[in-house]
């Protein structure tokens, strides 16, 4: 699952030391201090790393981490957070869906080249937007040039320059009223390129993607990729498209590709998660039979990657000798030192995450940026409707998360959501029509909304 990145911060990543990245974190994550350090020193020492001279800085690699904790405790936001203040490429999988080579399934190596990717997509955003005004004013003209008939031949006689300049000065009317917005109704014809095979990816017993071959690169204009339709738009819309046009032309896609593979190369960031899952349980790969035999393949194919290895992908060659990985998992009924030695060796840093208390979970509804209280009053807020939590209804709704994930499944703070679903269900549902657009959230409704069903185990465990 590809995560879109980056996520701009004021603050310049270089001078945040371990103690600011902890505090960055600290205003979207409750808690876990331990994980916190580990990333943010994983971090400072990717800086240092940086700043060294070239041979030692090859010597140097990642210490990779092993997040261990259950389910809805942060280890995925945390390192998702991470990589936005690093505006690193960032990408999260998860280990149960790769197969072991010879199984029908995803190679492991598709991690990296899907970082790629995304590594490319951001880098042709920043590069677009270095050129943005440079595109604008160039699909300004085009735009211009549809919106004005062509200009008339002089008559006998007649000056061409005084033609030229009448000429101009209706242009520069007309970009006034454009920019303005005078022009927004107006429809244009507008040659667009016709798609006439749709994307497609194939996918095959062993590693396709080994090949290396994109059939719709190789083959678009065979089955008529090249050919343009005319398509009538409205001015804004044309102009989006013809901008979109112009700031493709400008952007050098060669120079992208290898911006992208050297930062996948020096600051790329994996999470793994799930990585329990492919964990051989209490030794029982030693009897060859059932699904460990593959798990230990994963882990096996998952190591050259982890230890340091070239990946081929469609934008070139990446060594995956300085990518962060950081992986993830319960460990409810295996353990790290069910993984392969091998593989234990590559995440040095352990680190374990507490699970959430009920005073964690009136800080996450209320303290981060992201707090779901807030969260909930803005999307209301939509509908004119002014939506007030008190202090005490806070710490009932932190009272049954907890007594809902004891009783049930403990799934951390994901508990919270269905909550506060359940809670603002008539809310959300009445908001357009309600004539009293100021509502008050109090102890006495979330009693009213939430006790029954918490009091009903078997009720909440199918609801909650």
């Amino acid at each position: 699952m590809a995560i879109s990145l980056p996520e701009r911060t004021t603050t310049a990543v270089g001078s945040l030391t371990p103690r600011e990245i902890v505090a960055e974190l600290d205003k979207y994550v409750i808690g876990q201090a331990k994980a916190k350090r580990a990333v943010a020193i994983a971090l400072r020492n990717r800086l240092r790393r940086q700043r060294l001279s070239a041979d030692i800085a090859d010597e140097v690699t990642p210490k990779n981490i092993l997040m261990i904790g259950p389910t809805g405790v942060g280890k995925t936001e945390i390192a998702r957070r991470l990589a936005r203040l690093a505006h690193s490429p960032f990408i999260k999988v998860e280990a149960s869906k790769f197969t072991e080579v010879g199984y029908v399934g995803r190679d492991v190596e598709s991690m990296v080249r899907d970082l790629v990717e995304l590594a490319v997509d951001m880098v042709r955003e920043e590069k677009g937007d270095e050129v943005r005004e440079k595109a604008r004013a160039a699909a300004e003209d085009r735009l211009l040039d549809l919106l004005l008939p062509p200009p008339r031949p002089p008559a006998p006689g007649e000056d061409p320059a005084i033609v030229r300049e009448q000429s101009g000065r209706s242009r520069e009317r007309l970009r006034e009223q454009l920019r303005e917005g005078h022009l927004d109704e107006r429809v244009v014809e507008l040659d667009v390129q016709a798609t006439a095979m749709p994307s497609f990816e194939i996918i095959a017993g062993s590693s396709v993607e080994e090949i290396g071959v994109n059939l719709k690169d190789m083959m678009g204009n065979m089955f008529g990729g090249g050919r343009s339709k005319t398509r009538r738009l409205k001015v804004p819309a044309a102009f989006d498209h013809l901008m979109a046009e112009e700031q493709s032309k400008l952007v050098d896609m060669d120079s992208v590709s290898r911006t992208a593979v050297q930062r996948v190369e020096q600051t790329g960031i994996i999470f793994v998660d799930e990585i329990d899952k492919i964990a051989s349980r209490d030794g029982a790969s030693g009897g060859g039979r059932g699904p460990d035999v593959s798990r230990e393949g994963v882990q096996r194919d998952i190591l050259p990657i982890v230890e340091g290895t070239t990946v081929n992908t469609k934008h070139g060659m990446v060594k995956t000798d300085h990518i962060l990985f950081i992986a993830a998992g319960a460990f409810h009924v295996s353990k790290p030192s069910d993984l392969i030695p091998e593989l234990q060796g590559r995440f040095p840093i352990r680190v374990e995450l507490e699970p959430l208390t009920r005073d964690d979970f009136v800080r996450i509804l209320t303290e981060p940026r992201n707090a779901l209280v807030k969260q909930y009053t803005a999307l209301l807020g939509t509908e004119d409707l002014s939506l007030t939590f008190t202090s005490d209804a806070v710490e009932r709704l932190a009272d049954f998360a907890a007594r809902v994930n004891d009783a049930t499944e403990n799934i951390g703070a994901r508990r919270l959501h269905t909550v506060m679903e359940r809670l603002l269900d008539e809310v959300s549902f009445s908001a357009p029509e309600l004539s009293d657009k100021s509502i008050t959230i109090d102890a006495v409704y979330v009693e009213r909304m939430l006790a029954d069903i918490v009091k009903n185990e078997d009720l909440s465990r199918y609801i909650l």
